[in-house]
């Protein structure tokens, strides 16, 4: 399993400990991607998790750009356009400087604007 993979792994193991479920791993459309669906009670949860390992350009949470959240709300907006209706929803991040289930931050509601 590659580090990306890990990260995904993990972070899917904690949400899912914190009481989400989760939906969907890895979809992709054009220009946009979505590591992680899940669902909060009624809630559509798209997260974007992020592996960053050598902080010399800034931790993981830093690495989350503008385009990367376009894109991010990009494959949303594609994904919430295949539903019959369209469900609340939020994004979040996991946002991780090294794999380990003692130093995950979990960012709710980001801003994808």
């Amino acid at each position: 399993m590659n580090p990306g993979e890990a990260a995904e792994s993990l972070a899917a193991r904690f949400l899912a400990a914190h009481g989400l479920a989760i939906v969907g791993r890895n979809y992709r459309c054009r220009g946009g991607e979505i590591d992680i669906i899940a669902r909060d009670g009624r809630t559509r949860v798209f997260v974007e998790v992020r592996l960053r390992r050598n902080r010399a350009f800034g931790g993981a949470a830093e690495s989350i750009t503008a385009t990367k959240r376009r894109r991010l709300r990009l494959a949303a907006e594609h994904y919430l356009a295949r539903l019959p209706a369209d469900p609340p929803c939020r994004s979040d991040a996991v946002p991780l400087d090294e794999l380990a289930n003692e130093r995950i931050e979990w960012l709710r509601s980001i801003d994808l604007d």
